[in-house]
């Protein structure tokens, strides 16, 4: 068994190689993989240190799974390679996510549609895989008519230059921005690139790849997302109308069973989900509950999770994990 964690030097890469030990993943031979000007460094993997290798030598090698999180540019000339030599890619970016052709994954929802014939699967934006997996066991009991989101995302969603432009101000440092505007003290309602509905391609993402990965295209989703100048997590006020009423009890013994979910839900005694104790978790954090008294059928979550795990590294990680169990079991 053999496994290659492609873009290993970045923020996503680390946290990949973090779960990898963390949930003692059984493999033969890690590969860690990045482009041509990090080849050569050196990182160490449970007390080993392994050196960085190009794409051709990973290609090369055909590893059995691999786990992009490189770019969508780099996933779109590398996957394909990969997958023609027998890789299983699992691939991080937004590049194959609303393909026809390629299946996009939360385990805890549709792991069940992956086949021997899916050598590139989709992992899902980070906003949108915390929302669906609090979602879905709700969807399950009353059916979804209705979603409107608003996130509060951290800057650690644009990888390390956004940490260091907000450290950077905070320190009152000079420094290059990965931001139109300042961060620090700031919030902008502005993630990735405005589209012509006057969308961003985050909110876009979030409405898109709900519907797919719940197959269901009839849910009315609308999305404004945030980035805000926190470290640890993301955080989404999700409003959302059932097709059927609802029990609030009924509704927290669901999330309380739901598999990777915590239920957060004491406000008396300040207990509910944020992302400086959501940081380096694996589950999704929900709290903040309570009905929507403007109209029938409608509840209010808070929902928080560590955009680097559950948003990325461990749901790629978690995929591969189903596959391997699909492996023994065949």
């Amino acid at each position: 068994m053999k496994i290659a964690v492609v873009g290993a030097t970045g923020l996503v890469g680390g946290e990949i190689l973090e779960v990898l030990e963390e949930r003692n993943v059984q493999f033969d031979e890690l590969l860690l993989v990045a482009s041509a000007r990090s080849a050569g460094s050196k990182k160490t993997f449970k007390g080993k240190e392994y050196t960085v290798i190009t794409m051709e030598d990973a290609v090369a090698q055909a590893p059995d799974f691999a786990i992009f999180s490189a770019g969508g540019g780099t996933s779109l000339d590398w996957a394909p390679k990969f997958a023609e030599v027998g890789t299983t890619v699992v691939d991080n970016s937004s590049a194959w996510r609303m393909s026809p052709d390629h299946k996009l994954i939360v385990p805890e929802i549709n792991a069940s549609e992956i086949t021997s014939e899916d050598k590139i699967i989709a992992n899902p934006n980070c906003s949108t895989i915390q929302m669906v997996v609090a979602l879905e066991p709700l969807r399950k009991r009353y059916g979804i008519k209705r979603i409107v989101v608003s996130t509060y995302q951290s800057v650690t969603g644009s990888g390390k230059a956004a940490v260091d432009q907000m450290m950077n101000e905070r320190n009152g440092v000079d420094g290059p921005m990965c931001y139109a505007h300042k961060i620090d003290m700031n919030v902008l309602p502005h993630i990735d690139v405005f589209t012509d509905n006057g969308y961003t391609k985050e909110e876009m993402k979030m409405i898109n790849e709900t519907k797919k990965i719940f197959n269901d295209y009839s849910i009315g989703i609308t999305s404004t997302t945030v980035r805000i100048p926190t470290m640890g997590g993301h955080s989404e006020a999700v409003n959302v109308e059932f097709k059927e009423d609802f029990d609030m009890e009924e509704v927290k013994q669901l999330l309380s069973e739901m598999p990777g979910v915590i239920l957060q839900d004491d406000p008396k005694n300040n207990v509910y989900p944020m992302p400086l104790t959501a940081h380096k978790k694996d589950e999704v954090f929900v709290g903040r509950l309570r009905r929507d008294e403007s109209q029938p059928n409608t509840l209010n979550m808070w929902i928080v999770a560590d955009n680097l795990r559950k948003g990325a590294a461990t749901n790629a990680v978690q995929i591969v994990e189903y596959l391997q169990k699909q492996m023994t079991q065949a």
